[in-house]
């Protein structure tokens, strides 16, 4: 397995832009929480911290496709500095905010600068794709670029947290914001790997989003609803914990789920599958929504610690076959965008999941908490399903065609 990963750096520059883009997407992770963790300290309200972390979640899936389709225009090199510094100026309008105890529009204004972050992790996919495109390397790719999102998603909140606790408050995002420069102008000053940008004359083809096609729109609402199960863990796994008497152990269990998802990410990419891969999206959601299950009949923590890893073995391996068909579905010309749609969605998803979850842990309890995961479960499936109908008919309609006529 661990050859089949080798292989992918023997390409030029790959190390380079890999390590770049780890560095330039790990900011994401940290300044949602950064913020959370600032301003309950400086406000002392998780009210006003949580709206203006919501601001900057929505902002940037609003933003951040917007971003990638003016990189796949005009290139990496010429938007990523400007899009990741404007972040960079909104996050530091943030801090500054916070720090003069300024009006809270403005802490919301900031915020919503801050989402014009571009997805980091998109243009790797991007340049991996311009790399192997047609090849089986690419799903290896695609595979390494999941399991490097769950490390920065397992690693960017602690360390952003842990810098606005032990330093000072404004420490978390202010680091994000160094990293997102730092990364984002290292990935753009490798233009050696850059995906090509197309001539002028497809350009008039780009003032439609990618967005308008219905399997995109579907993918991307996969990702929503697979994003709501990860919220939904992430909130009541805590909950339960805390229920148990045992607060500290919801790290544990969170590990579980991050570690499922990233060993089964690892081996599905090192596999050669010749499955359809509507056939494997089909198996993804309907794997995806079983494991929702277990959830619901947890008594103590190892059994929860149980159930989320089974639930997290299925996340990755649909996550990546979802990237894959975006590939296959979208213009070459569009690939950054359609991927930021299904990563912006799974942010979504993340946010939304954690409000549902929370509010019904406060009616209900911890353990009803996991009813949001079950139904999200089942959206996945039957999201799954749909495009898994809507891909077949295609395959069908492609086959059918006749032969062109040769005079």
């Amino acid at each position: 397995m661990f050859t089949t990963y080798r292989a992918l750096f023997q390409a030029r520059g790959a190390k380079g832009f890999v390590l770049a883009g780890l560095l330039a997407r790990i900011p994401l992770p940290m300044t949602g929480i950064g913020i959370i963790t600032l301003l309950s300290q400086i406000r002392g309200s998780y009210g006003l911290a949580g709206a203006v972390a919501a601001t900057f979640v929505l902002t940037y899936a609003l933003l951040s496709p917007q971003v990638s389709r003016l990189v796949d225009r005009f290139g990496q090199r010429r938007v990523l500095p400007a899009a990741a510094g404007l972040s960079v100026l909104g996050i530091l309008l943030l801090l500054a905010c916070s720090y003069w105890q300024t009006a809270d529009w403005a802490l919301f204004a900031g915020a919503a600068l801050a989402g014009c972050m571009p997805s980091m992790s998109a243009m790797v996919r991007a340049r991996w794709t311009a790399i192997y495109r047609g090849k089986p390397q690419l799903q290896t790719a695609f595979s390494l670029e999941t399991v490097l999102d769950e490390v920065t998603f397992i690693a960017g909140p602690p360390i952003s947290v842990g810098l606005s606790v032990a330093v000072v408050p404004q420490a978390g995002p202010l680091a994000a914001a160094v990293l997102l420069a730092i990364g984002a102008l290292a990935l753009a000053v490798q233009v050696s790997t850059e995906p090509p940008v197309k001539a002028d004359a497809d350009m008039e083809q780009g003032s439609v989003s990618i967005f308008s096609l219905a399997d995109v729109r579907l993918l991307t609402l996969l990702m929503v609803a697979m994003g709501v199960i990860v919220g939904t863990v992430d909130i009541v796994s805590v909950a339960f914990a805390e229920l148990m008497g045992m607060p500290a152990a919801a790290s544990f269990v969170l590990s579980c789920y991050a570690i499922g998802s990233c060993v089964a990410g690892l081996v599905f990419g090192a596999l050669k599958l010749d499955t359809p891969l509507r056939k494997l999206l089909l198996v993804g959601g309907l794997a995806t929504a079983a494991t929702t299950l277990p959830l619901l009949l947890a008594g103590n923590i190892i059994g929860l610690a149980a159930a989320v890893l089974v639930a997290g073995l299925f996340f990755a391996p649909t996550m990546i076959v979802a990237m894959s068909l975006v590939e296959r579905i979208v213009p070459h010309n569009k690939l950054t965008e359609g991927m930021t749609w299904l990563l912006a969605g799974l942010n979504v998803g993340v946010a939304g999941g954690a409000a549902a979850s929370g509010q019904v842990v406060d009616v209900l309890g911890a353990k009803a908490g996991f009813n949001v995961a079950l139904g999200a479960g089942v959206a996945v499936l039957l999201i799954a399903f749909w495009s898994y109908c809507r891909l077949r008919e295609r395959a069908a309609d492609r086959i059918a065609l006749p032969p062109p006529c040769i005079e």
